[in-house]
C-alpha cells in the first residue's frame, strides 16, 4: 500500500540522515576518548607492520583491509601462532599445533596459507613433536609475505587513509558512510571519525 510505502521510505531516508545518527547506530553512547586511536598512534602504523598489528585497533583494521582482499587467512595464521606460543601447559602443545597444522598448512586446510614446499615440509615434521617454536619459520614467512605485499596496499587502502585524515575533512556524508562502514566491519572499537 502507498501508506506501507511512505513508510519504508521515511525509514530509508531516516537510516542515511546523518554522520550522528549512523555513528550511534546499535550503540547509543560514544566511543570515551580513552578508546579512541590518537593521529600519532595511526601514524605509527606506517612505520612497520611491527607497530600495526601490535596495536588491537590497527590488527583489527589490517584484518578488514586482508578479508576485503579474501587473504585474511595470513593474518589469522599470523595471529594464530602468536597465541600458540603464549601457551603454557605442555599437554595442550599438541592440540593446539594440529588445529593450527589442520586449518592453515596441510594441503586440506580450509585456510591455507601460501608457504614455499621446504618451510610446509619442516613445519609438518615440527608438529610431530611440537615446541613453543614450531611454526615460527612458516609464521616469519607468512609475516614477510603481508609485509612486501598487503601491508603496503593497506596504507593506501581507505581502511587506513580514513583513520589518518584530518578529522574535520572526513564529516562530510560521503566520506562518513565510507569511513563508518570499514570501521564498523574491522572492530566496533575502532574510532568513527564522525563520533
Amino acid at each position: 500500500s502507498a501508506k506501507d510505502m511512505k513508510h519504508r521510505l521515511g525509514f530509508l531516508l531516516q537510516k542515511s540522515d546523518s554522520c550522528d545518527y549512523s555513528s550511534s547506530q546499535g550503540k547509543k553512547e560514544k566511543i570515551p576518548s580513552s578508546q579512541r586511536v590518537s593521529q600519532e598512534e595511526v601514524r605509527k602504523w606506517a612505520d612497520s607492520l611491527e607497530n600495526l598489528i601490535h596495536h588491537d585497533r590497527g590488527l583489527a583494521a589490517f584484518r578488514a583491509f586482508l578479508k576485503s582482499e579474501y587473504s585474511e587467512e595470513n593474518i589469522e595464521f599470523w595471529v594464530s601462532c602468536e597465541d600458540y606460543k603464549k601457551t603454557k601447559s605442555p599437554a595442550k602443545l599438541s592440540p593446539k599445533a594440529r588445529k593450527i597444522y589442520d586449518e592453515f598448512i596441510s594441503v586440506q586446510a580450509t585456510k591455507e596459507v601460501n608457504l614455499d614446499s621446504c618451510t610446509r615440509e619442516k613445519t609438518s615434521h615440527n608438529v610431530l613433536e611440537p615446541t613453543l617454536s614450531c611454526f615460527d619459520e612458516a609464521q616469519r614467512k607468512i609475516f614477510t609475505l603481508m609485509e612486501k605485499d598487503s601491508y603496503r596496499r593497506f596504507l593506501k587502502s581507505p581502511y587506513y587513509l580514513d583513520l589518518v585524515g584530518p578529522p574535520s575533512a572526513s564529516c562530510r556524508p560521503e566520506s562518513c558512510k565510507r569511513s563508518h562502514t570499514h570501521t564498523l566491519d574491522c572492530n566496533s572499537n575502532i574510532i568513527s571519525q564522525c563520533a
